[in-house]
């Protein structure tokens, strides 16, 4: 197998230019939310308790369907862990990634867990890589639905988009993650079975957002078709990966209020307030993480040694 994809192994310091723009990013939502205050308060309230706790339950399947998609590829490359260990490390790496800098990452928390459960570290990091790529591969199977409707003629994106500093950098940069990424999958392309349960988990995560979406939506009062908020999440998720700020912070928020304010229908102080309370579930979700830690760093939660096909 070739060398795959190492994630940093270390703290690295965030650079000046990101903690730039995560500050930009939040006085942007920020600013948002002062000039519609009024309005941004009353569709917030507005969303009933049952919404919310419905919202939440619908995350925290979401974050099964992660953790199996995970769990399918480990488990393809013969390596022995329970999905109950894959759930404690995704849960840990869900934490890391939400109160840790994104140079720490969850990623790597979750490649150290799963190195000290006694895994190979190189089929580890790889199924890292093909685990993003997985996602990835599923959020590109709404991207069309979403660019249709950015591009219809009454929703216009801002003149100059295309001219946009850093794109050239932007690609040069994922082009190079592209045939790395591809050099660490060859082992899951000669297991296909793997490859698709992970697809197939990754949809039911994606199903599960998409109905917390129009769950927090329904209850501001509004209603949006299930295939605009897939479309429209998947230009989302894309925005949200462009490294501009410390782990989506402020961009994913402002890109949620706007594209379903602008093309899909909802007010801008309903998108603001879905975005809001979708992050703080977010983080709600991911603090278990942090009693799971203890349980992972402990020799207890050793598995047996990885058996070798």
């Amino acid at each position: 197998m070739n060398q795959p994809i190492k994630p940093e192994t270390g703290a690295a310091r965030v650079p000046l230019w990101r903690i730039a723009g995560t500050v930009l990013s939040l006085a942007l939502l920020g600013y948002l939310i002062y000039k519609n205050w009024k309005e941004f308060g009353t569709a917030l309230t507005a969303i009933p308790l049952q919404n919310i706790l419905l919202a939440f339950a619908l995350l925290l399947v979401s974050r099964v369907c992660v953790t199996a998609r995970w769990h399918f590829l480990l488990r393809g490359a013969k390596l022995e862990i329970s999905f109950w260990q894959s759930l404690r490390l995704t849960l840990t790496g869900l934490f890391a990634a939400n109160f840790l800098p994104s140079t720490v990452g969850g990623d790597l928390a979750r490649l150290a867990g799963a190195v000290y459960l006694g895994m190979d570290a190189g089929l580890a990091a790889a199924s890292l890589v093909v685990d993003r790529l997985v996602g990835m591969a599923g959020m590109t199977v709404m991207l069309p639905f979403g660019l249709a409707i950015i591009s219809r003629p009454a929703a216009v994106l801002p003149s100059g988009i295309a001219a946009i500093p850093g794109l050239g950098w932007l690609w040069k940069k994922l082009s190079g993650f592209i045939r790395s990424a591809a050099q660490s999958s060859l082992y899951w392309i000669q297991h296909p079975a793997s490859l698709g349960l992970g697809l197939l988990a990754t949809f039911g995560h994606q199903t599960m957002t998409y109905l917390i979406i129009a769950v927090l939506a329904s209850g501001a009062g509004q209603s949006i078709p299930f295939l605009t908020i897939g479309g429209l999440w998947s230009i989302n998720y894309f925005v949200s990966l462009a490294p501009f700020a410390i782990n989506g912070l402020g961009v994913q928020e402002v890109a949620i209020a706007y594209l379903y304010s602008h093309f899909g229908g909802l007010s801008l102080e309903a998108g603001l307030a879905v975005a809001v309370v979708w992050r703080i579930l977010n983080v709600l979700a991911s603090l278990p993480g942090a009693f799971f830690l203890p349980g992972i760093l402990s020799k207890t939660g050793r598995t047996p040694e990885v058996k070798k096909v």
